[in-house]
């Protein structure tokens, strides 16, 4: 392993693209190999096993493309499956986790939105973390078919408009002042939130707060890449590379590879 391998970053789908454009920003330096896990988007649904399972095989084909770290830029993942990914492998993992803290400390109304999957908002590890706050009131909602909308190109669609009302409508009803964005497919519906929510409540997800983690841990444990020439930045599907490619909106190598 040297300084100059690639950061590697999966989740089940696309979604986590919004964490990689973040820790790409920060660490432009930094080659990255991205894995679209689509084929089984979404995690969401499936059962902790799976998750685990799962993620062990998009570790191992990280690891074969000698990634010097990874991150776990999936939410339900993260919350179902990091513990098992640190004791079975020998390298950093960064995980992603609905950013409950910022909102919970901040709020004015004692009140929180949190928009997640089903996998992350069942997890052992969010309940640990909501239970810290028990003077705020936490609104949870599972996004039941943002994911695969998300996943098929549909962030526009009349369908998707329909569903956010549906999800958020019942927040604002309870007077949140805070939206936590527990999925990292999400963040790609901001715009299409922010039509919805009134203006005083804010929007958060992790995107940042994992970039910032990925620089500690390179400099703390594993070196920042030395090479000057341009870095470069892979991004790998097991299903159709139009989508993927869309949401990137740059000329980036994107491969489709089934694993």
């Amino acid at each position: 392993m040297t300084n100059n391998n690639p950061i590697g970053l999966f989740d089940s789908g696309i979604g986590g693209t919004s964490i990689w454009k973040e820790i790409h920003n920060l660490l432009p330096n930094e080659n990255t190999i991205y894995l679209a896990d689509s084929k089984n988007a979404p995690y969401g649904q499936k059962s902790k096993e799976e998750i685990i399972q799962l993620s062990y095989k998009n570790t191992e084909f990280l690891l074969n493309q000698n990634c010097k770290l990874i991150v776990v830029a999936c939410n339900t993942a993260t919350t179902n499956a990091i513990k098992e990914l640190r004791d079975k492998y020998d390298i950093p993992f960064i995980g992603i986790e609905p950013a409950i803290k910022p909102a919970a400390t901040n709020s004015q109304t004692q009140k929180i939105g949190i928009l997640a999957t089903k996998g992350t908002l069942n997890s052992e590890l969010f309940y640990k973390n909501v239970e810290k706050f028990q003077d705020i009131k936490i609104i949870e909602q599972i996004g039941f078919g943002l994911v695969e909308l998300i996943e098929n190109g549909k962030i526009n669609s009349a369908e998707m408009q329909d569903l956010l009302k549906q999800y958020l409508n019942p927040m604002i009803a309870q007077n949140i002042d805070y939206l936590v964005l527990g999925c990292s497919h999400y963040p790609f519906l901001i715009p299409k939130i922010k039509k919805i929510i009134p203006k005083n409540i804010k929007i958060i997800d992790s995107g940042q707060a994992v970039a910032r983690q990925t620089k500690n841990i390179l400099n703390e444990k594993v070196g920042n890449r030395t090479l000057s020439d341009k870095s470069t930045q892979i991004f790998y599907t097991n299903t159709n590379p139009k989508v993927l490619s869309n949401i990137l909106k740059n000329d980036y190598t994107v491969i489709q590879k089934d694993f």
